[in-house]
């Protein structure tokens, strides 16, 4: 927070058009040194409120929507606690606005600690792409888009429109960016101005975000399904870009029950030769792997440069990150079968540190999670079940094997037992 609050102070606007909000639902220590950071800013003659609740109904959403009757501001700009934006952000999103059907601004994450470890390199590749190619695609084709939860610019006059901030589901940012955009407000996304922001860099706090990511996805997919297939004033392709949009976290659900069911398919497939060729077919979806390929290669490209090396490096950051993607399909998946069928559950925030050096200490944090889910138990059986796959590669069939699905189980096993291994350490 102090970090914050040092950074936030130094941003160019004239003053006397400038309020700032801390929407802090803290119940432990760092609620008081808030407040005395804050008490010392005021008397600097700075417009900024220190706002609590009682409670905490909504959570992150409900935080938003009590600031929001407060703020004497036609534009609102959020932004996470642990989010440094630039001096001039302001200066350089605001004036997007002089369009009145612009309702939001969204700006491209960056990562003050890409290169903390393994754990962060892969968050940031996946997030990335998220900014460079699937945001950038999406606007530029005018299909729905979502404001990230934090650097970004309402309208206050599109979030009154769209009915408000709503925490029905753990994903409040993708819900009002559906509702805002259904009512016909635009979203302009600005991949040249980079809001830096801190990685979580142990995998109890990427797990739990994970979650919240995945389940909100599913959450939304059935609150706002109908809305958009339903809605008249949208064309049909984008109805479908934003019916699979809302379907994305679902994929780990479909990833899990093909690995799962793969190493099965390789004894029947080499035990009963007359089914050979249905299994062939379903190698189709190998072309699945090589788009993905590609479009991270673009991403890829586009931020360190292209070339020889350049992909080669690439090479070995995408069979990290696909690795551990999968190795997430489990605890992905529980989350997208929980928010698909209306199991409803806390909001639960993301633990960062401050940590951007590797010497940084971070295993005595109070606010690491200190329980050990089952859910890494069952994580540490499929590195087995996933090794044990390997292993048939080299005994089915009567013609020395069969390699064809040894790379998908071997991506398996480095990802699940990384996993696991990650949330065993990271308890110590």
């Amino acid at each position: 927070m102090e970090r914050l609050l040092n950074n936030i102070v130094k941003m160019e606007y004239p003053k006397n058009k400038l309020e700032i909000q801390v929407l802090d639902d803290s119940t432990d220590e760092s609620f008081d040194t808030t407040a005395k950071q804050i008490l010392e800013l005021q008397k600097t003659g700075l417009d900024i409120q220190h706002i609590s609740r009682e409670n905490r109904i909504g959570f992150k959403a409900g935080a938003l929507k009590e600031g929001l009757t407060a703020a004497k501001g036609e534009f609102i700009a959020i932004f996470d606690a642990d989010f440094l934006p630039q001096e001039d952000w302001l200066l350089r999103t605001i004036p997007y606005f002089k369009n009145s059907q612009i309702g939001v601004v969204q700006t491209r994450w960056g990562h003050l600690n890409r290169k903390f470890s393994l754990l962060t390199r892969v968050q940031a590749f996946a997030l990335d792409t998220h900014f460079t190619l699937e945001q950038v695609g999406r606007n530029s084709k005018g299909h729905f888009i979502n404001f990230n939860g934090t650097a970004g610019v309402w309208r206050k006059d599109c979030i009154l429109d769209a009915g408000n901030w709503e925490g029905d589901t753990l994903t409040e940012d993708l819900d009002l960016s559906y509702r805002a955009q259904l009512k016909n407000w635009k979203f302009k996304y600005l991949e040249d101005i980079e809001t830096l922001a801190e990685l979580p860099i142990v995998i109890s706090a990427a797990r739990s975000q994970q979650f919240r990511w995945n389940k909100g996805g599913a959450e939304n997919f059935q609150k706002m399904k109908w809305n958009v297939l339903k809605s008249k004033n949208i064309p049909f392709k984008t109805k479908i870009h934003g019916l699979l949009h809302l379907l994305n976290s679902t994929m780990f659900l479909n990833i899990l029950i093909v690995g799962i069911l793969s190493i099965p398919m390789l004894y029947i497939k080499n035990e009963y030769e007359h089914l050979k060729y249905y299994f062939f077919a379903m190698s189709f979806f190998v072309i699945s792997t090589l788009i993905f390929f590609a479009c991270y290669w673009f991403t890829f490209k586009s931020i360190y440069g292209g070339g020889f090396k350049q992909f080669i490096k690439y090479i070995g950051m995408f069979f990290a990150f696909f690795s551990i993607a999968m190795g997430f399909s489990l605890h992905n998946s529980i989350a997208v079968i929980e928010g698909h069928f209306g199991k409803k559950s806390d909001f639960i925030r993301t633990p960062k540190f401050n940590v951007n050096s590797i010497k940084g200490s971070w295993k005595n944090n109070k606010y690491l999670s200190k329980n050990i889910s089952p859910n890494v138990i069952i994580e540490g059986l499929l590195t087995i079940y996933f090794a044990f796959g390997m292993y048939s590669a080299f005994i089915v069939g009567d013609q020395g094997g069969d390699f064809g699905l040894f790379p998908f189980h071997l991506m398996l096993f480095i990802g699940f037992g990384f996993v696991f291994f990650k949330s065993l350490t990271s308890k110590v």
